[in-house]
């Protein structure tokens, strides 16, 4: 692969540009290219990302990538009712399940989280209808997303007021820098580096575009719109 002089993006042997993080790793040019920032609705493949983003904490995240099928294996495929149905003899278990992060605190986060999932469900109607609500106006963001300007960016007022909604809630390992790392890679926010291939803003159609899901923004009603 070869660095381009910006140093943004990295040029795969395949001919595509990836931001510079998602040619380092072949886990990573995976993720990056199939997941991270393309638009998420799936209420489960969201509390998958919250839980895991929580387990992150203290971590890189290609350390969880490589052990997520152990986490699914582990947490039923994060099926909301059924975590939330987990005891402390399940718990137990999973201190003693090598293939995931061995953390009390955070494995009975996610049981805590499913169980407050439930209640978020009730009221809003899906996670999605909810999480969808914090999408940012494109006008509060950058007008270039740069590597630069990511580097200043771990926390935004949207991650910061989701965070303390959460917690509020009665989520936990929930803080604005995780909430912020879950928007990135759910799609509410595009913050694959101006040159990258895969975020919709180069010039020239390319493999990669084609196979990205538009980046359409959800539809919120008046009454969720702040």
């Amino acid at each position: 692969m070869s660095v381009v002089p910006r140093a943004e993006v990295v040029t795969g042997d395949d001919g595509l540009a990836r931001c510079a993080w998602g040619a380092s790793d072949p886990e990573y040019r995976r993720y990056h290219d199939e997941e991270w920032g393309t638009p998420q609705h799936d209420p489960v493949r969201l509390f998958e990302k919250v839980c895991l983003e929580g387990f992150q904490a203290g971590l890189s995240w290609l350390t969880i990538l490589r052990k997520r099928e152990n986490f699914r294996r582990a947490f039923t495929n994060f099926e909301i009712d059924r975590v939330a149905r987990f005891t402390a003899r399940d718990v137990t278990k999973l201190l003693a399940d090598e293939g995931i992060i061995r953390h009390r605190g955070k494995i009975e986060s996610t049981i805590n989280n499913a169980k407050r999932a439930i209640e978020l469900r009730k009221e809003c109607g899906s996670l999605s209808e909810y999480f969808w609500r914090w999408e940012p106006d494109p006008a509060s963001r950058p007008p270039r997303i740069t590597r630069e300007t990511l580097m200043g960016m771990a926390t935004t007022p949207e991650s910061a007021a989701l965070s303390k909604d959460l917690r509020r809630r009665g989520w936990t390992f929930v803080g604005p820098t995780t909430i912020y790392a879950f928007m990135q890679a759910m799609g509410l926010v595009n913050d694959h580096v101006e040159d990258c291939d895969f975020s919709g803003r180069t010039t020239e159609p390319t493999r990669a575009r084609a196979g990205t899901r538009p980046r359409t923004r959800a539809p919120r009603s008046a009454a969720t719109r702040r």
